[in-house]
Order: structure tokens, then C-alpha cells, then sequence
């Protein structure tokens, strides 16, 4: 496949989508990484990495480096938090009870951002998604 406008985009990345590409989870088909590859920018929110630290202090979770250090090596920006999105978030349907993803949906929604994610049932919020 080659770089097409059909690809192009800005995408923010769930947490789990972060942890795969640090792992290198084959569930990051070619189709996937393609997208990525061409995308104009590739997000991870603030939010993400925050719930991303309280996993890793609790031992929930483990990297192979520092978040920061991932978006380095796989050029992706950072996504503040503000206030719009947390009005945004907070106004969403109930369609999903973590906090975090409801977050992350308000900033997609607001900043025009596809979302990458495995999570089908963020698909509700019917936002543009790129499915894993």
C-alpha cells in the first residue's frame, strides 16, 4: 500500500494502542501501521499518560522505557488536557464509564482527531475511529 489522501489524517492513540507499539503487539496490523506511518500527527493525550503512570505504579503495567521516551522514538505529540474537553466529556452520553476514555473521546471529538483504539464500544460516541 502506498501513501494515499485516503490515509492521511491526525490520530490519537488509546493507551493500549501506546503499550502495543512499545511492545511491538502484532494486533498493529499493516492497514494500522500504515495509517500511522502517513499520518500528518499522531496524538497520545496527556490524559493517557497519566493513566498510563498510575498503571505502571501499581504494577499494573510495565514498559520497556518512559512513556516519554515512546513518543520520541515513534514521533508522537503530546495532546494537553483543556478545559473544553473536560466540558465536552463531561456533557457525553454514558455510552462508557471510564473516565479516561470519555476524556479521550471529548479530545478527538474536539480537536477533529480519529481515534485510534481497540475498544469498539468507544465507536458509540461515533466519532472517526480507526478500529484495531
Amino acid at each position: 500500500m502506498t501513501a494515499s489522501r485516503s490515509i492521511q489524517g491526525n490520530y490519537l492513540l488509546d493507551s493500549h494502542i501506546l503499550g502495543w507499539l512499545d511492545s511491538g503487539n502484532l494486533r498493529l496490523n499493516e492497514q494500522v501501521r500504515e495509517h500511522l506511518r502517513y499520518a500528518e500527527h499522531r496524538y497520545l493525550s496527556a490524559a493517557t499518560a497519566w493513566e498510563l503512570g498510575l498503571k505502571q505504579a501499581t504494577g499494573k503495567l510495565k514498559f520497556t522505557t518512559s512513556i516519554a521516551s515512546i513518543l520520541a522514538t515513534f514521533r508522537l505529540e503530546e495532546l494537553p488536557v483543556f478545559t473544553r474537553h473536560g466540558e465536552r466529556a463531561a456533557s457525553l452520553p454514558f455510552h462508557h464509564s471510564d473516565l479516561f476514555d470519555r476524556l479521550i473521546v471529548a479530545q478527538a471529538l474536539e480537536e477533529n482527531l480519529i481515534l485510534v483504539t481497540a475498544d469498539r464500544r468507544l465507536a458509540d460516541y461515533r466519532l472517526p475511529i480507526l478500529l484495531v
